[in-house]
Formats: C-alpha cells, structure tokens, sequence
C-alpha cells in the first residue's frame, strides 16, 4: 500500500521512532505467542517452526538492519513485511487470535518494567549513597534554613535525610508502579478475550509476569498505571531538584558551604576562576522535563475509551521519561557522594546569626514563666538591639534582655513585665552544638537520632536493591527462557 507522504512523516515516522525502544520486546512477545498457538495445535508445526525461525533470526538483528522504514507503516506494518517476504504465508500466523496492539501492549511492558526495576535500583542507590554521607555529617553543625533565612541550629546530617525519606517513599510508590505494570495483557483478543489463546496465565507465565490483568477490555485500553509511573519518576527527580538547588546556592562563593568535585563542574570558556555546578543545573532541567512529560501523559490519557491514541504516544514517551529520571537520579548520586563539606563555614555562618532566637524564648517562657508570645517579643527587641550593635546569638547576655524589657514596658502597656535577667548565664542556653544535641525526640536532629535515621534508611536501601535485582533476574530469566523453548522448537 502506497501512504501519503504526509502521513509517513506525520504519523508512521513517528510510531516507527520509537521501534528501537520496543524491538526487544516484541521478538519475546511474538515467540511466546507462536509457543502458545503450537502448544494448542493452532497453527501446524512446520509453519510454527519456519515463524519462530525467523523470529529468532529478528532477536540477533539490530534495530538498524532491521528494516523499520515508517514508508511501510508503523512498526508492526514493518515486521510482517519482513517476515511475509522471508517465509510467506506462514508469517500470517502470527496474527491468531491477537491483534497488533497486544503485541505492542506486551512489548511495552516488558520494557517498561526493566525501565522501572532500574529506576528503582538508581533511587536506591542514590538513597544509600545519601544516607553515607548523613551520617559523616551527623555532628556538623549548620543553621537550617527556611526562606533562605537562619531559623534554628541543626546539622548537615539531618538536613540531608530530609532528601532520602523523600526518595524512600518514591522507591514504594515505583515498586507498586512495577507490580502493575508486570501484568499480562496478553489473551485479550480483540476486547473480550479469544479461544485460540485458551488459558491467559500461560502467556503470564512464559513472559515473566506476575499474572494476568482481570478484564480483556481494561487489559486492552488501561493507561492509568503509565501516568502513575511518569509521575513518580517525575516526582523523584523534583525531590532530588531541590536538592540540587539548595546545592547549587550553598556551592556559590557566598555561602561556600559545599564543594562540587570537579568532575562534575564545567568551566567557563571566558573567565578563568569559574567552575560551573553543571551536573545541578542538568538535574533541575531535567526534573522541568519531567513535569511536562508527567503532565502529557495525563493529557493523552483522557481519550475517549477504545481508542489508541493515548498509548501510541505513550510507547516513547513512557520509556523516554523513565531513562532520564535513572540518568538524574544517577547523576545525583555521584554529586552527593563527590561532595565536600565545609563544615567550619557552615559553623561560622551558624555563629554569626541569631538562629538560637527561639530556644532562647522558650527558656524565658519554661524559666520565668512569660506567656511564649511575650517572651518571643522579648527576645525579637533583643535580637533587633544586639544586631544594629553588630553582635551575634552568641554574644546576648541577660542584661540585655533586661534592656529590651524596659524598652517594651515603655511602648506597650499590655507587656506582663518580666523578672531580672541580669547576671543570668545564657552560655549554654545559647550554645548551637547544645541546642542540637537537645533534639533527642523522634525524627530530631541530635547526632545520635540522625545516626539511628541514618541506620533505618540504608537497611531500607538495602532492602530495596535487593528485592528490585532479584526481580529484574527473574524478568531476565523468562524472557531468555522463551528463547530457548524456541530455539529447541527450530531445532
């Protein structure tokens, strides 16, 4: 048949762009389906014999010698042309009882669930490598942030376990991801099921899955649980973004607080003291990438039911998207690992500010027995005071608060009064590394708390890598099995 030319650039060249993503899979799902109809005695076992030839024959070709040419058609148009043209009639046996879009269904799936299994391995190694590094970092003392302003001392641990719990979360949500996606469609027929496929679990059994998906037409048509796998791999890459970001703000020589290693910087072609966080900058770009690409998959996803421009689109697009969530993910975990930590410019910074404003109200409130809201504006005058006569959190004592008293007993005739804080000792009221080592509850950023956290989310990587690898074997070990039980058929 002779297309527009138009509809070959348009539409076929399109479909046919995404063959190489989809070759793999359909030479297993093609040999399964031909095991399948000669196990039933649906098609004769010559003609099984000369079709799973040639398929095998397609499994040690390379996508490029293959003859994927969108002039023919879409990818599956370009297969039967080849294998009609090789053995004739015989190739049309390979249509029994299954539409084309079962075999691309299938092919899909298979792919994207290697595609998941190695996001989720990247996730988990990422999670691991970050956790490695809190846990160094348990005691080196910084001042949180929140708006980019001091808000109260913690450590660069606890900060970065904030990043891997994220991740963890993500790493559950792509497992139930793959759980889905590592269901047969295969035995679907045209939308209610056919005879000549006989019993779906076999096809589930050879390929590999964990079983079939219950209903022909929702195996057919169901989209849902490719817009739940983008989105997480979207919503994996944004929390590691952020981290980039904060990153990238601490590496400029006017925080210094890290160091990019040099192998993941770029330099400037004009000025010479200038190294680029290149590999952030990719990390943000790629997490904006991702959104669009989370966001079109909802976008095609509403067609109406039955038809298959939703999945067209998403045989690419699926594969594509989680490519490049594993190269981020990946990239950011060789930044995480490479970076160097300054940590007396994380303590300067600490000192210079005022972060132990609040632990310094709330001794006001426990010791003296203020209302919280008016030891916080005890403290807000104090802060206000010591900061205009360039003094630090540090530097308080309590004869300034007791000057910061009487300048709120002269302008608000609702202030309580307060006791006399002079001659108080606030050394160890004021002392970051004391605040800190206070933060003994749940999730806190003592160093002791941060190294159990620390504990808790490498077993939980660990756990994950372990159960993701045996599971990606086991793919592995079906698909190469159906290639033995043909290459046995062939002889």
């Amino acid at each position: 048949m002779c297309y527009a030319e138009e509809l070959v650039e348009g539409g076929f060249a399109i479909e046919v762009a995404d063959a190489a993503l989809l070759h793999d899979g359909l030479n297993v799902a093609d040999l399964a389906h031909v095991l399948v109809l000669r196990e039933r005695a649906v098609v004769p076992d010559d003609a099984a014999r000369r079709l799973l030839a040639v398929l095998l024959e397609a499994v040690s070709t390379p996508v490029a010698e293959f003859g994927y040419d969108p002039v023919h058609g879409e990818a599956y148009n370009c297969r039967e042309r080849r294998f009609a043209g090789q053995i004739g009639r015989d190739a049309g046996w390979l249509h029994a009882g299954r539409p084309r879009r079962e075999a691309v269904r299938i092919a899909m799936r298979l792919r994207v669930r290697r595609d998941t299994a190695d996001l989720i391995e990247a996730a988990a190694e990422f999670a691991r490598a970050a956790a490695e590094v809190a846990g160094e970092h348990a005691e080196t003392l910084m001042a949180e942030q929140t708006y980019l302003q001091h808000a109260q001392p913690s450590t660069f641990g606890h900060y970065l376990l904030a990043t891997v719990y994220p991740v963890l979360r993500e790493i559950d949500r792509l497992t139930a991801h793959l759980d889905w996606v590592n269901r047969s469609p295969a035995g679907a027929g045209g939308v209610n099921g056919s005879p000549l496929t006989g019993d779906r679990e076999r096809m589930a059994e050879l390929l590999g899955f964990d079983g079939v998906i219950e209903h022909t037409r929702d195996a057919m048509w169901q989209a849902d649980g490719l817009t739940g796998v983008v989105g997480s791999a979207a919503g994996l890459v944004t929390t590691l973004a952020k981290l980039a970001e904060d990153l990238e703000i601490w590496s400029s020589s006017e925080f210094g607080y890290v160091s990019l290693a040099h192998r993941h910087t770029r330099s400037s072609v004009l000025m010479p003291q200038k190294r680029n966080p290149y590999a952030l900058t990719m990390v943000r770009g790629e997490a904006g990438i991702l959104i669009g690409r989370a966001t079109g998959m909802l976008a095609i996803a509403k067609s109406p039911s039955a038809r298959s421009d939703n999945l067209i689109f998403a045989y690419g697009e699926v594969p594509r998207a989680l490519d490049l969530a594993r190269r981020a993910t990946r990239l950011m975990t060789g930044v995480v690992g490479g970076l160097t930590v300054d940590a007396d410019r994380m303590y300067a910074a600490l000192l210079a500010g005022f972060s132990q404003a609040a632990d310094l109200a709330e001794y006001v409130m426990t010791t003296y027995g203020l209302d919280y809201r008016s030891a916080y504006d005890l403290v807000g005058v104090c802060v206000r005071r010591a900061a205009a006569d360039g003094l630090r959190g540090v530097d308080i004592t309590g004869d300034m608060l007791d000057a910061a008293a009487a300048e709120l007993a002269d302008v608000d005739p609702r202030w309580p009064g307060a006791p006399v804080f002079g001659g108080t000792d606030l050394r160890e009221v004021l002392d970051p590394g004391a605040i800190v080592r206070s933060r003994r509850s749940r999730g806190g950023a003592a160093p002791d708390v941060v190294r159990g956290m620390t504990k808790e989310c490498l077993n939980a990587a660990d756990a994950a890598l372990a159960t993701v690898r045996a599971r990606r074997a086991g793919f592995a070990a079906a698909e190469s099995a159906v290639l033995r039980d043909a290459t046995a058929v062939v002889g």
